[in-house]
């Protein structure tokens, strides 16, 4: 009886073995959550499902996506993220800046270049990003995946500027919880007001702001351009998103299931590169077409300089709160140069 109970076990062993052989999968599945500022078919969207069908295609894994406002706001997600509620973080590098001061790099006004290949080639290659990033969001419980942006600032408002002379006084909207912002509007001659992108709608139709910036794909899919009059290209900066995860739960996967995830995020990454610029030309495209008394303006190289010459006291300032800060953009002004050079 003993034999035969020992053939048994023997053959139940087997049999696990061979599953896992054959399937190259860990047997155990969990299901993970993925919260995001963004909806699905937004750039942080196309990101979040491309992650999820990478994950969901090499592993019994499964991901439940949460578009944006399903759980709260963007600090309410964050706050999750690090609790370990949330696996999963799809966030704009604006918002995060509360929380990590040296993701305000990213907002900072002109220094990331408008040219598409440059910026594909920084997003693909910086080592800020690679190499500097990762370590500090692990002081904050997160582990980074990815950087990537997702279209070039417009600023919306109800009548022409030109100059920081042209915006005296004018109230402009920033994403609440960016210093930065902040910083740059007033630099720009403007009355920053943070406010919240729920609001946003409301206080255009009533006056309450006179203006704020986004990226074509979020002008048009939202409306923006009917509820103000001059879309304006400054030349200032991308708007940029991140994709993260709780760092207890990154720590406790199985090394398979780390590559994974490693390999999701690239793939998804490679996606996103490509599907931003898409965007941003369908959302300019799209308002040209179906808005065509509305004014598009680009400003001159002239016009810019007063501009760009206030933007050197924004990052001045940035540089001047932490060691931390100065360093990590003395990374990213040389990776910019390398990608100038090799993006020609």
């Amino acid at each position: 009886m003993e034999k035969i109970m020992s053939l048994k076990v023997f053959k139940v062993l087997l049999a696990g073995c061979l599953l896992i052989a054959v399937t190259g999968m860990n047997v155990y599945a969990a299901e993970w959550k993925y919260a995001m500022g963004e909806g699905l078919s937004d750039p942080q969207g196309i990101y979040a499902v491309a992650f999820k069908s990478y994950i969901e295609e090499n592993s019994r894994h499964k991901i439940k996506i949460y578009p944006v406002g399903s759980l709260g706001e963007e600090t309410d997600m964050m706050e999750q993220t690090k609790a370990g509620i949330l696996q999963f973080l799809g966030q704009s590098t604006g918002y995060m800046g509360g929380t990590i001061p040296e993701m305000d790099l990213f907002t900072l006004p002109y220094v990331l270049p408008t040219d598409t290949k440059q910026l594909d080639y920084f997003f693909k290659n910086s080592k800020a990003i690679t190499n500097m990033l990762p370590p500090i969001f692990n002081q904050h419980g997160l582990e980074l995946l990815s950087i990537f942006p997702e279209g070039e600032m417009a600023v919306t408002t109800f009548v022409p500027f030109h100059s920081p002379e042209d915006l005296k006084g004018k109230k402009m909207r920033v994403m609440p919880g960016s210093p930065i912002l902040v910083e740059t509007y007033k630099a720009f001659g403007a009355s920053p007001v943070p406010m919240s992108w729920g609001d946003l709608i409301g206080a255009l139709k009533t006056n309450m702001v006179d203006g704020q910036e986004n990226p074509t794909v979020w002008i048009e899919a939202y409306d923006l351009d009917n509820l103000t009059k001059v879309l304006t290209y400054t030349g200032h900066g991308h708007f940029n998103a991140s994709a993260s995860a709780n760092k207890k739960f990154f720590d406790e996967l199985s090394e398979r299931d780390k590559k994974l995830v490693q390999a999701a995020a690239a793939h998804a990454h490679k996606i996103i590169l490509v599907e931003a610029q898409k965007l941003d030309a369908y959302g300019v495209g799209r308002i040209v077409r179906t808005n065509p008394d509305y004014k598009i303006v680009t400003l001159t190289e002239s016009e810019r300089a007063p501009f760009i010459k206030a933007a050197k006291v924004v990052q001045a300032s940035f540089a001047s709160k932490s060691a931390s800060n100065k360093k990590v953009l003395g990374q990213m002004m040389a990776d910019l140069k390398e990608a100038e050079a090799n993006a020609k």
